[in-house]
């Protein structure tokens, strides 16, 4: 993968599970509301962090290629 990705969490549909920062502990971190927040906005592309968005178990992470902003996850239908 050598793509760059722009990771975002919907902080409006995150539920706190955490599994994101376990996933990734470098890609996500969790706030005092246990609400999640992307390590970098912009990152290289990475399997632990589309592992993190393909386990959120609400999809609150999406991932888009910098530059094009094509849909990385959740893969448009």
């Amino acid at each position: 993968m050598g793509d760059r990705w722009h990771v975002e969490v919907d902080r409006s549909v995150c539920v706190g599970s955490g599994m994101c920062a376990s996933t990734a502990p470098g890609g996500f971190t969790l706030d005092s509301a246990r609400q999640s927040h992307p390590g970098r906005s912009e990152t290289d592309a990475a399997e632990e962090i589309l592992a993190a968005a393909e386990g959120c178990p609400v999809e609150a992470i999406t991932l888009t290629l910098l530059g094009s902003g094509e849909a990385v996850f959740p893969p448009e239908e």
